[in-house]
């Protein structure tokens, strides 16, 4: 390790994130800031705790889901709606930069914490509010969980086999995709904050950030009325695209973006005369003759085992990918060269593996300080270091505010 290495800080050290969100998107936007250095301190309701410390598979009664979503966060309890736990924010606002919320429109504003309440102890302050449909419309007050952006966005409509029903992925995509869209917009707002000195509200609806990934469907509509269909595994862009059994029962994805990788595929799997067909030359008119392609590549891939497969593709510097579970992510080479999977240490479950950081800076090193905390674990030291001596903590705790 050089010296600069032993005094190098993290990259957002310095920034104090107000994680005031539940379940999933609005907490993992301040878990990703947190991997990077900022302190978090998350907030939740005294008896009602954030639900994802319920949601997915637990061992020995802990939580694994939060374990990570709450990692590098200090717990803290506090009813917003009370008198004592609004004083108690409004002082904790005054040391943050930024406040991540999810409350629905307009909840904040009726217990006296809107924007204009807030700045006015903090004007500096950054406050993210992440609903599904935002801060304005018709819809702005509806219930908006992921799974109802990935049905508005177009992403169910796309996604399933060609006769059957659309498909909802099996986990929190809108979600996911919104808390990397949350941090973004919460440090293009915190650049801004450099330049005029003033924090300012960010409003993120869920199903936007979804829409975004979906490519150019409302361009196409606007211009040509047609809508892109369902087509199972398969691209509308381009083929061959698919999934493949080989021949030990296993599977592999393949991929032909660009025109060389296709070429170099149907080579590798003995069919170079389809080259020269004239609707080869695009990835459109491959993907016309999906088909024909997909037997070709297919019957290849059926014959030979997994790791024979990937091999071939390897050496003919085509795009293949074998599909992995958990189980294959553990021990992937490439992914334990990234350093993708860290190993933690738990109080409750002992060490423990995550998924580290999405990427990687050269001048600083993320941080995994610790996994998720218990339900108010850090109320009593949050509150001290805001001033509150022992007698008002009791009595915020005998009101039920903390």
């Amino acid at each position: 390790m050089t010296e600069h290495d032993e005094v190098a800080q993290p990259a957002l050290a310095g920034l104090r994130v107000i994680d005031a969100s539940t379940l999933f998107a609005g907490p993992l936007a301040a878990m990703h800031l947190g991997d990077m250095g900022a302190e978090v301190i998350k907030v939740e309701h005294p008896r009602r705790p954030d639900p994802s410390r319920g949601h997915g598979p637990s061992k020995d009664g802990q939580n694994l889901w939060w374990k990570t979503l709450g990692r590098n966060k200090r717990a803290v309890t506090l009813d917003l709606s009370s008198a004592g736990g609004r004083e108690a924010f409004l002082r904790l606002v005054e040391t943050a930069d930024v406040v991540v919320e999810n409350f629905r429109p307009d909840t904040l504003e009726r217990w006296g914490l809107g924007y204009e309440d807030l700045s006015a102890v903090n004007p500096g302050l950054v406050l993210a509010r992440v609903t599904g449909f935002g801060q304005v419309g018709p819809y702005r007050r509806r219930p908006g969980f992921g799974t109802l952006a990935e049905a508005m966005s177009g992403f169910a409509a796309m996604t399933g086999e060609a006769d059957g029903p659309p498909t909802l992925p099996p986990f929190g995509l809108a979600d996911g995709i919104a808390s990397l869209a949350t941090a973004y917009a919460v440090m293009v707002a915190l650049h801004a904050r450099e330049r005029t000195g003033r924090g300012q509200v960010v409003d993120l609806a869920i199903v936007e950030p979804m829409m975004a990934m979906l490519g150019p469907q409302i361009t196409r509509w606007d211009q040509l009325r047609t809508v892109q269909p369902r087509l199972g595994n398969r691209s509308s862009n381009n083929a061959p695209r698919n999934t493949y059994r080989t021949a030990d029962d296993r599977w592999v994805a393949v991929s032909t973006s660009a025109q060389s990788i296709a070429e170099r595929v149907l080579r590798l799997v003995g069919r170079p005369e389809l080259i020269d067909e004239e609707w080869f030359a695009t990835g459109s008119g491959r993907a016309a003759h999906a088909d024909e392609l997909d037997e070709a590549v297919g019957s290849w891939i059926a014959a030979r085992t997994r790791d024979e497969v990937v091999a071939a593709f390897e050496e003919a510097q085509a795009a293949v990918a074998p599909i992995y579970t958990a189980e294959d992510i553990a021990v992937d080479p490439q992914l334990q060269a990234l350093g993708t999977i860290r190993r933690m240490e738990d109080p409750d479950l002992g060490e423990i593996a995550v998924q580290g950081p999405l990427f990687r800076l050269s001048e600083a090193d993320p941080v995994l300080a610790f996994t998720g905390r218990a339900h108010g674990a850090d109320t009593d030291e949050v509150l001290a270091e805001l001033g509150y001596d022992e007698a008002e903590i009791a009595r915020l705790r005998e009101e039920g505010a903390a």
